[in-house]
């Protein structure tokens, strides 16, 4: 049955396992709503069964959006809609903490609690308490919040499912529901996954609805985009005309890959009916981009080594979600591409940022400059195929315009790899999925 299949996150698990033993860190999963971070939460307890790290009643698991368990702790919800009683929650946590063993507490959707802060720096102090917490706002990590906790915390950031985790458990989900030639042989076909990856999203709750379009689109629609907005930018920012606010998230998400400013936004939506401030407008991208629905890619000069301030390029959370928004009409598939690499870049740790240089008096742009700490720097093109000489020499200019000896890479649909001038082409599925080598 598709309820019986899971979903591994190998990716985040090894990532919590590399942090269990740093008890004094509190450990937080972020990212957008519905991404998977609760279903990781139940994954990791049971690898720390399976591995006999832990026993049952050494594990105290709780989802602050539980209802009938939040009453049973004696939470109650204030005006604004926050859990109130951070103590209750604490004695909670200690009648159920084990006194001759380590406790894993792990607590769910953790910014629904008022001065949640306070209960988690109580909890790391325990010597018995190995503490794991999600949260879906950026804007919990504020620089005051951070300074409340002391820094002692560390943050794993979770994404819905990349491309290869979709592949390969794709056709698990659709072995039933095959019908036609056509349909066996996507099962196995990056290009025919990838085109089902882009229309019903990475989140992996669409995987357990594949055999019905319109169930998945309304999922993505009301459950994920409508939840989120609401939840994590109108309650913020008390936002009274949502239609404004749906205006500026089409103009993104219909924009991802452009280069953007707010006056841009501005002129464009009064052009079409809608007068919205740019101050508006800014306050409307930073709630999008602090609920991990969108993604600020800055520009970066490469050989001034600094960034730019202003016509920074977007990037949306999940191409599925962007699809259910617009529609498939004009779906702009070299910036999806774009968009798909940039966010499996930031998932493999990179910092990402657009390169931008001067040469002969041209101004050139790098699709994305990925930088890691310790001065590790990669520069890469992403185009949809380069079989025509003039495209292929369109996309090479970049790289080549660029001094250094950084290793570069232009990433496209065509089949197979090669080298040109030490920029090596690869084939973005084989990259995607980590077999490029």
């Amino acid at each position: 049955m598709v309820s019986e299949i899971i979903v591994g996150r190998p990716q985040y698990i090894e990532q919590l396992n590399k942090w269990r033993r740093q008890t004094d860190l509190i450990k937080i999963v972020t990212g957008v709503r519905r991404c998977g971070k609760s279903k990781l939460f139940s994954l990791y307890q049971f690898d720390l069964i399976v591995h006999k790290i832990a026993d049952d009643n050494q594990i105290i698991n709780i989802n602050l959006e539980d209802r009938m368990l939040t009453q049973k702790i004696g939470l109650e919800y204030d005006k604004e809609n926050f859990l109130t009683g951070y103590d209750k929650l604490l004695d909670y946590i200690v009648k159920h903490l084990n006194p001759e063993k380590m406790s894993y507490v792990f607590i769910d959707e953790i910014q629904l609690l008022r001065d949640w802060q306070i209960a988690a720096n109580t909890l790391r102090l325990q010597n018995n308490v190995d503490l794991y917490l999600t949260g879906s706002n950026a804007y919990m990590f504020s620089s005051d919040l951070a300074n409340q906790l002391g820094g002692r915390y560390v943050e794993i950031k979770m994404q819905p499912l990349s491309f290869k985790e979709y592949f390969f458990a794709y056709p698990d989900f659709t072995q039933h529901f095959v019908q036609t030639k056509k349909d066996i042989l996507e099962l196995n076909s990056p290009m025919g996954i990838y085109s089902h990856y882009i229309r019903e999203s990475g989140f992996p709750q669409t995987l357990r609805l594949v055999y019905d379009k319109q169930l998945i689109s309304d999922y993505l629609l009301d459950t994920v985009y409508l939840n989120t907005i609401q939840k994590d930018v109108v309650k913020r920012f008390n936002i009274a005309d949502t239609n404004k606010l749906d205006a500026v998230v089409k103009y993104l998400f219909d924009n991802i890959g452009c280069e953007t400013s707010v006056r841009n936004i501005a002129k464009c939506l009064e052009a079409s009916g809608r007068k919205i401030s740019v101050p508006t407008i800014d306050t409307y991208i930073q709630g999008l981009v602090d609920s991990f629905l969108l993604y600020k890619c800055e520009r970066y000069d490469i050989k001034g080594k600094q960034y730019l301030d202003s016509n920074a390029k977007y990037y949306v959370a999940d191409i599925g979600l962007r699809t259910a928004l617009l529609g498939i009409k004009d779906m702009d598939a070299g910036h999806i591409l774009e968009n798909i690499v940039y966010l499996e870049l930031i998932r493999r740790g990179y910092e990402v940022s657009v390169g931008k240089l001067v040469k002969s008096g041209k101004n050139i742009e790098v699709d994305f400059v990925a930088r890691k700490s310790g001065g590790l720097v990669e520069y890469y093109q992403v185009s949809l195929n380069v079989l025509e000489p003039q495209i292929l020499q369109r996309e090479l200019a970049p790289l080549e315009a660029i001094d250094d000896n950084y290793p570069k890479f232009l990433l496209s649909m065509d089949y197979g790899a090669g080298e040109n001038n030490g920029i090596k082409r690869l084939n973005v599925f084989d990259w995607l999925l980590g077999q490029e080598l």
